[in-house]
């Protein structure tokens, strides 16, 4: 019997790619590109919508810490991801196109993995994992509504504009990573105080689409629209995406005022993110507004800011810690449906769904992840949350249960979560050895 895996996006590639390793037949079910999202732009696996940047790989930061554990857990994606680098500094960023081309190559090589290119419109009865994302289709999204006994949660996503490098004007924009770590691989658009007061009236008094469920606070705080978060305050920027900590002019000059960086976005380093600048302005007052950051009054724009639907589910209420539904066992869940935040946590939720499913299906007792890991606190936040004032969430430390003794410098606390958390994993690991 072959499983569906509904869905191709991150999770459920890494679910798929689990079921594959445990020796159990998967078929992957793609709805693109017959059926088109309102932000996707190929019909290639695992692609990419919003930033290209998979964050930081750190030892200690969060998302550090969640790459080594899904490493040990055997993800697929990674090294597909440092197979696609480009230059971001400390974080690992990707180009989107050649990542989702070798995930794609990855799971069409696997002889135990088929893709079916079709929409899954209705959930099946046999054991499966849904994993269609943020943009799951209304059909689909009727059926996980039917199945949870809850009206879906959703909240709105928005993605950044792209612009090409051979637009920018160098004399103005300098490269340069905050407080130098790793290389220089931003450009900086330095603003002193004029031109960000200019900058902010516009950007506040800028057309944006008609409103909707999001002004009624339905958005998620990472992903937040720069309109949104400037019209808290004239400075909300400055401490936000604009902050210019860590940065000074190149030669000496002054500090800037306020700084927008750029990130690169593809592997010959043509194309370049706005970092942090999420947008549901619309698209000709997005070229007049963005404009009058110094060095992109030329911008070429090659993807424009847009905002779009994300759904999931309320988690504490109908998932198990195996992401498996309570009312609906072998039907299990991953991605941002389940409420976790983000491109790494969405494919370590796809990993650990897999890995469930697949004792399951083996006759093996289930098991739940040490809660002293990145993502065992992550599923057990969003199993166990408050399920009245349910959010999503990503990964970070303040999930993690507090450590034995207290160590007041913030690096070595970190590193001090990274070190047990790594130990615990391989203890538990252990425990998969007959399961991979």
């Amino acid at each position: 019997m072959r499983i569906d895996v509904i869905g191709g996006g991150l999770a459920g590639c890494e679910a798929a790619y689990a079921l594959a390793r445990q020796g159990i037949p998967v078929v992957i079910w793609e709805m693109r590109p017959g059926l088109k999202t309102p932000v996707h732009q190929s019909g290639d696996l695992a692609e990419l919508v919003c930033s290209n940047s998979l964050k930081s790989e750190q030892p200690d930061t969060a998302q550090g810490l969640l790459k080594k554990e899904m490493r040990i857990l055997g993800s697929l994606l990674l090294p597909c991801a440092e197979a696609a680098r480009v230059p971001a500094g400390s974080a690992l960023a990707v180009d989107r196109a050649k990542f989702s081309r070798l995930v794609s190559e990855k799971i069409a090589a696997h002889p135990l993995i088929t893709v079916e290119r079709q929409e899954m419109r209705s959930i099946p009865e046999r054991p499966c994992i849904i994993a269609t994302g943020p943009l799951t289709s209304e059909a689909m999204a009727d059926a996980l509504q039917k199945i949870s006994g809850e009206e879906n949660l959703y909240f709105y996503d928005a993605v950044a504009p792209t612009v090409t490098r051979a637009s920018l004007d160098e004399s103005i924009v300098f490269k340069a990573s905050r407080y130098g770590k790793g290389s220089a691989d931003y450009y900086n658009c330095p603003m002193n105080k004029e031109e960000y007061l200019t900058f902010y009236r516009e950007l506040v008094a800028a057309d944006a689409l008609e409103p909707h469920a999001a002004d009624r606070g339905m958005v998620f705080e990472g992903c937040m629209p720069i309109e949104f978060i400037a019209h808290r305050g004239v400075d909300t920027l400055r401490f936000g995406p604009m902050r210019p900590v860590g940065l000074n002019s190149p030669a000496g000059g002054p500090r800037p005022y306020a700084v927008v960086q750029l990130r690169q976005e593809d592997e010959e380093g043509n194309l370049w993110g706005l970092v942090g600048f999420q947008t549901r302005l619309r698209w000709g007052e997005q070229e007049r507004v963005l404009r009058l950051i110094p060095g992109l009054k030329r911008a070429e724009f090659v993807r424009y800011g847009v905002m779009h639907r994300n759904t999931y589910v309320n988690s504490p209420r109908c998932l198990s810690a195996g992401l498996q539904f309570k009312s609906r066992p072998g039907l299990f869940l991953a991605g941002q449906l389940t409420g976790v935040e983000g491109y790494m946590e969405s494919a370590a939720s796809g990993i650990w769904a897999g890995l469930s499913l697949g004792r399951r299906l083996q006759g093996k007792a289930a098991l739940t992840l040490p809660q002293t890991t990145m993502l065992g606190a992550l599923i057990h936040h969003i199993t166990t949350d408050n399920p009245g004032k349910f959010q999503p969430m990503n990964a970070n430390f303040g999930i993690l249960p507090g450590l034995p003794e207290v160590i007041k410098d913030k690096k070595q606390r970190n590193l001090a979560y990274m070190t047990r958390s790594l130990q615990d994993l391989h203890e538990f690991s252990e425990l998969l050895q007959n399961t991979l």
